[in-house]
């Protein structure tokens, strides 16, 4: 099986069966501030074309003359439904649409705004975006906790200089290693993360510096 039809086959069962729960965030983020139940960003897919990602609303919808593109623990945006959604991660349950359209995969780097795939060095660049990005990865396992990484200082100093580059590490990484053995074991990683509520790094995946 490809990993195209492996991520179609998954992402299609997904929706399926995940519809009640999908059907049930929509309405609690709708009930819960005023605001589409979606979110949608533009995010930099596979070479570098740009699409448009989802995730259930977790802020409010509230406009902003200079909206930051990370999110604080405690950032005051956050709605009381967003705060469960971020803390379980079923906001991203959105992605599968994104999976399903072919934006996306279900393992894969981590897509990113356009603001900081810029910051790539070339070869790096290359080399993440020569693979469709995806809902989870090395780097989503080792950095479930970024939020409150980037509340102990500026927040986007931090990010650049410190989470940025370890994560392309993490990226490259799954670019060398992929295949449907390691999408397979990356899932049931990310599951028995999220059960576990356990943000340590997957065994056999550099830690987080």
């Amino acid at each position: 099986m490809t990993k195209r039809a492996f991520d179609l086959v998954l992402a299609t069962v997904g929706l399926i069966v995940l519809s009640p729960v999908l059907l049930a965030i929509a309405v609690w983020v709708r009930i819960d501030s005023p605001g589409p139940a979606l979110f949608r960003q533009e995010r930099v897919g596979r070479h570098g074309r740009p699409f448009t990602m989802l995730k259930f609303r977790t802020m409010r919808a509230e406009p902003s003359a200079a909206p930051s593109l990370l999110t604080l623990a405690a950032d005051p945006r956050i709605t009381r439904a967003g705060r469960l959604l971020r803390r379980t991660k079923l906001d991203e349950l959105a992605q599968l649409l994104n999976v399903v359209r072919g934006e996306m995969s279900l393992v894969g780097p981590r897509p990113e705004v356009a603001r900081y795939v810029a910051l790539y060095p070339p070869a790096i660049r290359a080399t993440v975006l020569s693979v469709r990005p995806g809902i989870t990865d090395y780097a989503a396992l080792a950095f479930r906790d970024e939020s409150s990484l980037l509340s102990s200082g500026d927040s986007e100093a931090i990010y650049v200089s410190t989470i940025l580059p370890r994560k392309l590490e993490l990226y490259q990484r799954y670019v060398a290693d992929q295949s449907l053995r390691t999408d397979i074991r990356l899932i049931l990683l990310t599951l028995r993360a999220l059960v576990r509520r356990d943000a340590a790094d997957p065994p056999d995946a550099p830690g987080a510096s």
